[in-house]
């Protein structure tokens, strides 16, 4: 099937040319580009090696031989793109936040169910393989009923007092920046791979760098020199967290960690034994038990079959999250032929992160355990929960 869908990235920065990238991946056809300006188009047809810019989103609308449009743009323009290219009758890959809101959240996962056409969330981090090994142990009934979870999402793009970005804008990039935009990947990865659902949150946010450069690059970055904003999203989050079952959990979210580039890590632990995950060490993983403790490798020749499904190289020639990345698109365009491949994030999750989301910013403002909304959840959750323990 992929061989014979015709997509169009919308949004060229870095996370544009990583879709750009999977789409080939898959076999593909990358139709084209949507980016912010002709110039800019221009120069992403030659470095991309397109056929053609397409002008704005309405011309890539318009082609009827597009099958599914990528938007890689600002938060606050997901609702808008993805709205439009549903109703054109187009898939949609969506990068999260799928929107800014719970409400326009739930108002696309309504539209992408009443058209029949796929809304997916790239959640990417599902598919490193011994992240589906250890889910599948879970499955199996090897951890026994949790005790704790717990980890951290760390980075430190933005630990200059310099640095800026249009996430800092909360018009551009949503109420919420680090929690939004890397605690959320934290909270679906342990969601998934435990079968639970966090139904209780405690948080705190805060903003470590006051003031940062106005504007949305780093043109500033160089010098400090020129005018400065105030900073009104946080850099920092600690978020105490409850199950369904009552597990309690924690998760710390840093984007001003010195030395952490991308670290998301986690433990869970159950009452027959540990698992631990470090997304910057993918190629193994650590199991605890009450006598010991060991690290199992990647390895298509061994372990869970979605393990050797999502293995694209052998043994000891890592893989990492360009790797992941193909997986996903590959799901989800095989989900548009017809195939229901497991774990595929889609639009019910992308409103999950936004309940999630929405309950952070809530507790962190009232400084109390806040309630997330766990209603609607779909049959795919449902059955997951039903086998958590």
């Amino acid at each position: 099937m992929s061989g014979s869908l015709r997509a169009v990235v919308v949004g060229t920065g870095m996370i544009g040319a990583v879709h750009a990238a999977a789409i080939r991946a898959t076999g593909a056809e990358l139709a084209g580009a949507v980016a912010s300006t002709p110039e800019r188009g221009k120069q992403v047809a030659e470095e991309w090696r397109l056929p053609e810019s397409y002008p704005d989103l309405d011309a890539v609308l318009a082609d009827d031989s597009v099958t599914v449009v990528h938007i890689c743009t600002p938060n606050a323009l997901h609702v808008q793109q993805a709205e439009a290219a549903l109703r054109a009758g187009k898939h949609v890959i969506c990068e999260k936040p799928l929107a800014t809101t719970v409400a326009d959240a739930e108002r696309l996962a309504e539209l992408a169910e009443r058209t029949g056409l796929l809304l997916a969330v790239p959640f990417v981090y599902r598919y490193h393989p011994l992240v589906r090994e250890i889910r599948d142990r879970r499955l199996r009934g090897e951890f026994g009923a949790w005790q704790l979870l717990h980890g951290s999402y760390l980075q430190d793009w933005m630990l200059s007092e310099d640095a800026m970005s249009w996430r800092v804008d909360p018009a551009v990039g949503g109420a919420s920046r680090a929690f939004a935009d890397i605690g959320s990947h934290w909270c679906d990865l342990v969601e998934w791979v435990a079968g639970v659902r966090f139904t209780e949150v405690s948080a705190r946010l805060d903003t470590t760098v006051a003031t940062r450069p106005a504007g949305t690059g780093a043109s500033f970055a160089a010098t400090g020199d020129g005018p400065r904003v105030r900073v009104r999203t946080e850099d920092v989050a600690t978020v105490l967290l409850r199950t369904a079952e009552g597990t309690l959990g924690s998760l710390t979210v840093s984007q001003v960690s010195a030395g952490r580039k991308n670290r998301l890590w986690f433990e869970l632990d159950g009452a027959h034994g540990s698992a631990v995950f470090d997304q910057e060490n993918a190629e193994t993983a650590w199991l605890g038990a009450p006598d010991g403790a060991r690290l199992i490798v990647r390895d298509p020749g061994h372990g869970s079959a979605e393990q050797r499904r999502l293995s694209r190289l052998p043994a000891g020639h890592a893989q990492g999250y360009a790797d992941c990345f193909h997986s996903f698109v590959a799901d989800a365009y095989a989900t548009i032929g017809g195939a229901t491949p497991e774990g595929l994030p889609t639009a019910a999750d992308g409103v999950r992160s936004a309940r999630l989301v929405e309950a952070v910013l809530t507790s962190s403002a009232l400084l109390a355990w806040t309630g997330v909304d766990t209603t609607s959840e779909t049959p795919e959750t449902s059955e997951t929960l039903e086998t958590a323990v």
